[in-house]
Parts: C-alpha cells; structure tokens; sequence
C-alpha cells in the first residue's frame, strides 16, 4: 500500500464515527452534510477555511460555491492544481445562515477531526483563509490585513494566513494580494523541499 492509499484509509477511519456528529450544536441544526475535506491525503500544502457554506453543505465538499471557483482558478493560474492539495475547514457542519463558528464548535471540530487531519496529512505549509479560520487554529484574535502574507509557525508546521475568497469577490482590489500569498505558500514548499 502506497503512502497516499494509507493516509486515505487513516483519514477515513478518522472519519467514521463522526458521520452523524452531534457533539457540538452545529449537529443539531439543520446540517445536510458533514464535509469532512478533499484533495491529496500526502499533500504538502493544505488549504484551511472557518467552515461550509450552502453550496458545500449541499454538495458535501469543501470550497466549491462562488469562492470555492476563485481559489481553484488562482491555485491554478500557480500551476498547481487542486487535486494536488488538501482543502478542509476548521467546523466540518455548516453554521446557520453562515455565521462564525462559536469557540465551543471549533474547539470541538479541531478535537474530533482538525488535528487528527493535520497529523496524518502532515503538510508543510496550511494556508488559512481568512481571519476566522487563522483565529480558530492559534486560539487568538488576529487582523488579518495585518498578519495576511507572514508565515507563522504553528505546531512545527508552517501556517501562511491570507484572506478569504469571499472577501476578494468583494474587495477584487485585493485579488493581486491574495495570488501573492498562495503563491508565497507555493514558494515556502519549493524551499523546504531544497
């Protein structure tokens, strides 16, 4: 069994007794989907949101609304490609009328399946996107526009923070900053790789 088969098989029984989770409200309030991740099992760069939106509740998949298609078409104007990468978020239940995640849901999220994630994939670069998600994993208050492009280091893991796609279809005057930081994640791997 190659590596990426046995990191599958270890996500999925990460996975299992979570696939009708009730352990924090989020279980109980109107979820269709739990959406647990996608990509490469081996990927060295992992993608991290707050949590799904309507369209990825629907379909059980992560990113795949509106900012889902602008980060894959910036992924791919890197020449990268999403298959290559792992794409999750830090609550896996979709928060009513899209709302922040309270701390008792993603600390529960993080527990359950987040760091479990993070350890059997073990990439070298999580690339949050967004203040929420960034806030979520360091367990701290953050601005964003502050900290976005600045690699911190987070559990012997490089944490990259920039916006969220959500944000650029606001603010597309921003669009450039955001290319510039998935592009500095790309760089950070090119690097650690040498």
């Amino acid at each position: 069994m190659d590596i990426k088969t046995y990191k599958q098989k270890l996500l999925e029984e990460v996975y299992a007794p979570c696939a009708r989770c009730i352990k924090c409200p989020l279980g109980t309030l109107g979820r269709n989907s739990i959406v647990f991740g996608e990509g490469n099992p081996n990927a060295k760069l992992m993608f991290l949101g707050e949590g799904p939106g309507q369209k990825e509740d629907e379909q059980a998949r992560p990113f795949v609304g509106r900012s889902g298609q602008l980060l894959t078409r910036v992924i791919e104007s890197l020449g990268a490609k999403r298959e290559e990468i792992y794409i999750t978020n830090i609550v896996k239940c979709r928060p009513p009328k899209n709302r922040k995640p309270s701390p008792k849901e993603s600390k529960t999220c993080k527990e359950l399946l987040l760091f479990k994630q993070i350890k059997i994939i073990r990439p070298k670069v999580i690339c949050t996107l967004g203040s929420s998600a960034l806030e979520a994993l360091i367990e701290k208050p953050v601005s964003i526009t502050k900290l976005r492009g600045k690699p911190i280091s987070f559990k012997n893991t490089t944490v990259l923070p920039t916006f969220h796609p959500a944000y650029i279809l606001r603010n597309r005057r921003e669009l450039e900053n955001f290319a510039a930081d998935l592009k500095k994640a790309k760089d950070i791997l090119k690097s650690d790789s040498n």
